[in-house]
C-alpha cells in the first residue's frame, strides 16, 4: 500500500512538473521581453548612419540639413503609427539673439526676446519633434527625451570640415527611437502617457527643452524624464562597457532598477551609479530637474572626438549602445508602469 501512494505521489508531481513547465513554455514572452526584442544593432547603425552622414553637415539647428534631420525623424514615427502630441509631430519655436557682434546667448523666454527685439537681432527658426503613447491615466506623463541637432560644418578648417555628431547625439536619436518600437511592440498600453521627445537647439542652449517646458500645458502632470546624450563611445578603450547612470537621489527606486534590470537580464554594461541632488547641468536634464522632475541619465563619458569632425559613425561602440538601449527600454517601461 505504501509502495502505491509513493508510486501515485511521484506520478502526481511529475504531472504537476510537466504542467508547469508546458505552461510557462506556453505563457509566451513578457511584455517586456517582447520590447527587447525589437533592439538590435542593424536598427541602431540605420538611424545613426543617416542622421551622421556627411550630407547632413552636422545637423545645425536652424538650418535646411537640420530641417531634413527633423522630417527623418517625423517621417519614421508616422510610419510606425505613433500619435503626435500636438497637431504634427513638429513643436516649431523661434529663438532670438543680439546681432553677432555684440556678447549674447539665443533665447526662448518672452520676456527676453521681447528686449532682444527692441534692437538689431538674430533669429532661428528651430523644430521639436515629439509623439506619444497614451496612458491609461492621461493625467500623469513620462518623457523620454534625446537632442538631435549638432553644431554643423565649418567651411575653413582645413580638411573634414564636418562635425557629423555620431556619438553627440545621433546615438541617444537612436536609442530613443528604438525604445518608441518597443512600446509598440509590448502589445500593452502603459499606465502613464509616455512622450517620446527629439529636441532641437541643444547645442545653442536646451532651446528646444526649455521652449516645451515653458509651454507645455500639462508640465505639471510630468513624473520622470530619462535622457540620452551621448552613448556610443568609450572613454577609455580599457573599459569598453562604462556608462554613468546619473538620476536624482531622492528617487533611489531608479538606480534599484538598473540593478535589477541588468542582473535579471543579464545586460554587459558596468554602470558608474552617481545620484544627484539635484542633476542640472550637461545636456537637456537640466531643464526638467530644475522643475524639480526626477530624471534619469544616460552618458558614457566625453571622449577625443567631442565636438570634433572625428565624432564619426564608424567609431561607435554598437554593443554598448544596443545594451543602454535595453537597459534603458526597461527602465522607462518601469518609470511609465510603476509607483516611485
Amino acid at each position: 500500500m505504501k509502495k502505491l501512494t509513493f508510486c501515485i505521489l511521484l506520478a502526481t508531481m511529475s504531472w504537476f512538473a510537466t504542467t508547469n513547465a508546458y505552461a510557462k513554455k506556453n505563457s509566451g514572452p513578457t511584455p517586456e521581453e517582447k520590447g527587447l526584442a525589437q533592439i538590435n544593432q542593424a536598427n541602431a547603425e540605420a538611424f545613426v548612419r543617416f542622421l551622421a552622414a556627411d550630407e547632413l553637415k552636422g545637423r545645425e539647428a536652424g538650418t535646411e540639413e537640420g530641417r531634413i534631420a527633423g522630417n527623418y525623424i517625423a517621417s519614421l514615427l508616422q510610419q510606425w503609427g505613433v500619435s503626435p502630441v500636438f497637431d504634427s509631430y513638429f513643436q516649431p519655436f523661434e529663438a532670438y539673439r543680439v546681432e553677432r557682434q555684440k556678447k549674447g546667448k539665443l533665447q526662448v523666454h518672452p520676456d527676453s526676446i521681447q528686449l532682444i527685439k527692441q534692437g538689431v537681432h538674430q533669429k532661428y527658426h528651430m523644430r521639436n519633434v515629439l509623439a506619444k503613447i497614451d496612458g491609461k491615466n492621461k493625467d500623469e506623463i513620462v518623457i523620454i527625451g534625446a537632442h538631435y541637432d549638432h553644431i554643423g560644418y565649418d567651411p575653413m578648417l582645413d580638411g573634414d570640415q564636418i562635425y557629423n555628431g555620431a556619438d553627440d547625439n545621433a546615438s541617444g536619436v537612436s536609442a530613443v527611437l528604438q525604445i518608441v518600437r518597443s512600446f509598440l511592440a509590448t502589445g500593452k498600453q502603459p499606465e502613464r502617457t509616455v512622450i517620446f521627445a527629439f529636441w532641437d537647439g541643444e547645442e545653442k542652449g536646451l532651446l528646444g527643452s526649455k521652449y516645451f517646458a515653458q509651454t507645455f500645458p500639462q508640465i505639471k502632470q510630468v513624473k520622470g524624464y530619462l535622457n540620452f546624450d551621448m552613448i556610443g563611445r568609450n572613454n577609455d578603450e580599457s573599459r569598453p562597457w562604462h556608462v554613468v547612470y546619473f538620476f536624482t537621489k531622492g528617487t533611489p527606486a531608479f538606480g534599484e532598477w538598473l540593478k535589477e534590470d541588468i542582473e535579471h537580464y543579464n545586460l554587459n554594461l558596468q554602470p558608474d551609479y552617481r545620484a544627484w541632488d539635484n542633476p542640472v547641468g550637461g545636456s537637456d536634464n537640466e531643464t526638467f530637474a530644475k522643475l524639480g522632475i526626477p530624471i534619469m541619465w544616460y552618458h558614457t563619458d566625453w571622449h577625443p572626438d567631442y565636438h570634433l569632425p572625428g565624432d564619426e559613425a564608424d567609431k561607435i561602440n554598437w554593443d554598448k549602445l544596443v545594451e543602454i538601449t535595453k537597459t534603458s527600454f526597461l527602465g522607462l517601461w518601469k518609470m511609465a508602469n510603476i509607483s516611485f
